[in-house]
């Protein structure tokens, strides 16, 4: 394992990496079958990640024609992630089943009684398959998670609408949290020159999510001046969202838990931000009664922000917000939706969006070109990674801890086969250019904040 890590960090040519004998096993982070039900009975919010997430050899498995094998150097902690951890909304072994059993020769390698978990990660392509054409062995590479069969004719207008679509590490086996992992060739994008593995890793999920959700024209094709509201803003995909909406010449008003996360926010540049536990919005007066007083109250408080409602609602809780988020959308607006991280049993006022000619639109992660185009403004240096905290492979349990229970800010890196943070950059002088500043800035906040709750 050490010697393609010492290989990559002297820089090593392709024949050299290629002369290197891949291991029988590597180290991983999976969960197993066996313990699919030991949080039976627990609320979500008391599942453990720590108590499912293991870290250990796993075999090597056999790698198709259309593959490469990536020796990882870092990865990063993604919700699916966390959900793989507590097994909801269902066990991924039941999708992993199913992926074994669609007929396909080498689909039956997923299916097995442990699922190596994680849909992020930067590193180098040590394999390439015989049908592999556009990458070759040396390559430094990010990956994107959508693993999708591209002779599959019902994804060739778009590759989210495939029947076979899915999303890699989550409902497929051999993720990106590991030594190494094996990907599909169409899962490959240029790793972004002046920043470090782990600033690599963080970025391919989150910053393509939200570039669908925004700028695409299967999204919400945001324009200038338009109030974009923005739940989670300091998170994952809402801290990219934040960037595209003020790259994109609109005004986002950003939805935090924290003052200090208003700060950030801040620090972003953006000036509209709303903390949704100083102001208590109750948006539901019992676990099945709304409260549309409190939408209201919520939707008066954006337009004193900002003197408008909202175009466009980033919305990604789920049932705990979607009533608010449906009600405060401007006439005729749109509320776009990713995910359901509060629930998914979602419960609106379906009068505020027929009368009001609202809509809303569903959007799942990013087709190949969105997640390049993505890619390429994270290379260029228009997007920032929002990288706030890194851990070693061994305590993937403990990050993936902090983001269930939402004690982060960004996202937060696994290293793995990179034994320390800041290495992998290649191009130091176009990072000076870029400003360290606006590279770490989620970084420093996060220590800073520590720092200050610690009393140093």
């Amino acid at each position: 394992m050490g010697e393609f890590a010492d290989a990559i960090a002297s820089n090593a040519s392709a024949e050299d990496l290629a002369a290197i004998q891949l291991p029988e096993s590597f180290r991983a982070a999976f969960v197993r079958q066996e313990d699919v039900e030991m949080f039976s009975g627990l609320k979500t919010q008391e599942k453990d990640p720590r108590k499912s997430l293991h870290v250990e050899e796993v075999p090597f498995p056999e790698m198709a024609p259309d593959e490469v094998v990536v020796a990882v150097m870092a990865s990063s902690i993604n919700y699916n992630t966390v959900w793989s951890s507590i097994f909801e909304p269902i066990p991924t072994f039941d999708m992993l089943r199913r992926l074994g059993r669609s007929g396909r020769y080498w689909a039956k390698r997923h299916e097995l009684p442990y699922h190596i978990v994680g849909s992020d990660g930067a590193g180098v392509i040590v394999r390439v398959g015989s049908a592999v054409r556009n990458w070759k062995i040396g390559d430094k590479v990010t990956i994107h998670c959508n693993y999708v069969d591209d002779q599959d004719p019902t994804g060739h207008d778009d590759s989210m609408l495939s029947y076979d679509q899915k999303i890699w590490g989550f409902e497929s086996n051999f993720g990106g949290l590991a030594d190494f992992t094996l990907v599909k060739a169409n899962q490959l994008m240029p790793k972004p020159s002046h920043l470090s593995w782990e600033e690599s890793a963080v970025n391919a999920l989150c910053n393509s999510t939200s570039y669908r959700m925004l700028v695409s024209r299967n999204g919400a094709s945001m324009k200038q001046g338009q109030v974009v509201l923005i739940w989670g803003a300091s998170g994952g995909i809402g801290a990219y969202a934040v960037q595209y909406v003020l790259n994109g010449g609109g005004i986002p008003v950003g939805v935090v838990s924290s003052p200090d996360k208003v700060d950030l926010l801040h620090q972003m540049g953006c000036e509209a931000v709303i903390d949704r536990k100083a102001a208590n919005y109750q948006f539901w007066k019992d676990p099945a009664t709304q409260d549309e007083s409190e939408w209201r109250r919520f939707g008066n408080d954006i337009r004193k922000l900002v003197g408008d409602d909202p175009d466009i609602v980033f919305e990604h809780p789920g049932r705990q917000t979607m009533g608010a988020s449906v009600y405060v959308a401007k006439r005729g607006g749109l509320i776009m939706t990713c995910a359901a991280t509060t629930g998914y049993m979602i419960e609106y006022d379906n009068r505020h969006l027929w009368m009001k000619l609202k809509s809303i639109k569903s959007s799942h992660f990013a087709n190949y070109r969105e997640a390049w185009d993505a890619n390429k403004l994270i290379s260029r240096g228009k997007i920032q990674p929002n990288l706030s905290a890194v851990f070693p492979l061994d305590e993937v349990g403990e990050a993936a801890y902090l983001v269930h229970r939402n004690l982060h800010e960004g996202k937060v890196g696994i290293l793995c086969q990179a034994d320390k943070e800041g290495q992998g950059i290649d191009d130091p002088e176009f990072r000076d250019a870029v400003g360290e500043d606006k590279i770490t800035l989620f970084r420093r906040h996060s220590e800073q904040v520590a720092a200050e709750r610690s009393g140093i």
